[in-house]
Formats: C-alpha cells, sequence, structure tokens
C-alpha cells in the first residue's frame, strides 16, 4: 500500500505537470497505453492467448467504466485545482460509498455511521467553499472521482472473488483507451517532446502499478493495517503541491482534510466491526 500511495503521487504530479500543454484526452490515452505494460508481465504464459475470457463481462464493464469516469474526472481536478484539494476531496470515497449502500442497498446504517457520512460531507464543505468567491468550479470533479471510485470498490470487491488482478486491469485500461480515443475528435492533440513524451509513458506505468499494488495489499493484508497508509496520500499533496507547483494550501483545506480523514477511518472501523459481527 505504501508503494501505491508513492506511484499514484508521482502520477498525479506528472499530470499536473502536462495537463498545462497537453489535453486531458491525450493525457488518459497514454495512461491506458502504457498501463498495459505492467498487466502484461502478469499474465501466465499459458493464458497468454486466452486471459481476456470471462464469465462477468458486465460486472467487468461497471468496474471499467467507473473507473475510466473516475480517473478523468481526477484528471481534470488535478489540472483547474490545487493538488492537496483535489487528493483531500478524494479521500471522502468511503462516505459516498456509505451514501449509495444507504440508497441502492437499503444498508441499515448507525448513528455513528450517519453522524461520520455528515462530517465527511461537512469536511467537503470546507475545501469546496462553495456560495464564496474562492469557489472553484471544478471542485466538483473529485467529487465525480468519489462517486465513480465508490462504484469501482463495490464491483472490485465482487470480481476479485473469481477473476484474476490481471484481467480487472486490463478491462479497465482497454475501456480507458477507447474512451480517450474518442477525445482526438473533440481535442486537439499535440505531439510530445522527448521530456513530456517520458513524462506521459510514467503516468501509464505508474498509475497502473499503484493499481496492482493495491489490489495486491487489500488481497494479502488486514485491511485495518494497510487502510490508514492511504491517508498519507494528502501528506504528499501538500509537500509536492507547496514544492513543485508552489500551491499553499488554505486553512480550509488542511481542516476540511482531516475531517475527512477522521469520518472516512471511523466509517471503514464501523463497515469492520458490522462484517466481523455478521
Amino acid at each position: 500500500m505504501l508503494l501505491s500511495v508513492i506511484c499514484f503521487s508521482v502520477m498525479d504530479i506528472l499530470v499536473k505537470l502536462t495537463t498545462s500543454n497537453y489535453p486531458i484526452g491525450e493525457i488518459a490515452f497514454f495512461r491506458g497505453l502504457f498501463g498495459l505494460i505492467p498487466i502484461f508481465f502478469l499474465i501466465p504464459k499459458n493464458k497468454i492467448f486466452t486471459f481476456f475470457k470471462t464469465n462477468k463481462p458486465t460486472l467487468h464493464f461497471i468496474r471499467a467504466f467507473a473507473g475510466t469516469f473516475a480517473m478523468i474526472s481526477t484528471f481534470i481536478g488535478v489540472k483547474y485545482m490545487k493538488l492537496a484539494d483535489v487528493v483531500s476531496i478524494a479521500q471522502a470515497t468511503p462516505v459516498f460509498v456509505t451514501i449509495f449502500s444507504i440508497i441502492f442497498l437499503k444498508e441499515v446504517v448507525g448513528y455513528r455511521r450517519w453522524l461520520s457520512v455528515i462530517a465527511g460531507l461537512i469536511g467537503v464543505l470546507f475545501i469546496t467553499k462553495p456560495g464564496t468567491s474562492v469557489f472553484n468550479i471544478y471542485c466538483i470533479f473529485p467529487i465525480f472521482f468519489c462517486i465513480g471510485f465508490s462504484i469501482v470498490a463495490v464491483s472490485i470487491k465482487r470480481l476479485s472473488k473469481t477473476e484474476p488482478d490481471y484481467l480487472i486491469a486490463f478491462y479497465f485500461t482497454a475501456l480507458l483507451i477507447i474512451v480517450s480515443s474518442a477525445a482526438i475528435f473533440f481535442e486537439e492533440w499535440k505531439m510530445p517532446n522527448i521530456l513530456d513524451f517520458f513524462y506521459l509513458c510514467m503516468i501509464g506505468i505508474c498509475g497502473s502499478i499503484a493499481n496492482l499494488f493495491m489490489t495486491t495489499a487489500y488481497r494479502r493484508a488486514d485491511a485495518s493495517l494497510i487502510t490508514p497508509l492511504k491517508y498519507l496520500s494528502v501528506l504528499s499533496a501538500i509537500v509536492f503541491g507547496y514544492y513543485i507547483f508552489s500551491e499553499i494550501p488554505s486553512v480550509s483545506t488542511i481542516f476540511g482534510a482531516i475531517i475527512i480523514i477522521i469520518s472516512s477511518f471511523i466509517i471503514f472501523k464501523r463497515e469492520q466491526i458490522k462484517n466481523k459481527k455478521s
């Protein structure tokens, strides 16, 4: 999980560096194209021509579509917002997972999780500051990420029972390439120079490796041990945002991030207690 956080942080930095010169669709295309490289190294040799076969195409499509939606939303947020703001809002994913569980799965939620959900939404409001002169309309895209990633988390949980990691990652990456390729009809693509081409390649490789590391971590270790490590991404976003992009997070952003992290962690712990009881 620590390696996953590092790779995601590197990807976010590189996306921030390239979005000023290249369209989002082109960056997403390279994320998908070069993201295939780590995946193919995991495919067993005896399945190299049949690895794509699955009995759950619909669930793979849902996971892939939600993942593509979440990733493009993140890229847009990174382009137009401070890195710390985007990463902090993204930590609210458990809040939205709980909300969807209540609405669509009719899940019964105790008062502790209800209070945590409310606190998490308040934390998001602290960062986005709607109704003020500093409100950034692009704040909605990290929230879109939370919504998309909530669906990703649920679908991966179901897929991982029978499907290998490389297959889950492959279908997501393939759909990302297809969708981002369509952006060529709406955006003017640019030929990258050597340095930018290296950045775009590393966006794909780092993003793909980060996903695989995260999946492996959740498969092999107790979630209560590794989940708190995800919150280090907020610290890295603040540090790198300051030193690389001269972005100074506001007091409300730091305060909101703390509220979101605490509320998300409480939701996670209550979910864990509920699962143990059941």
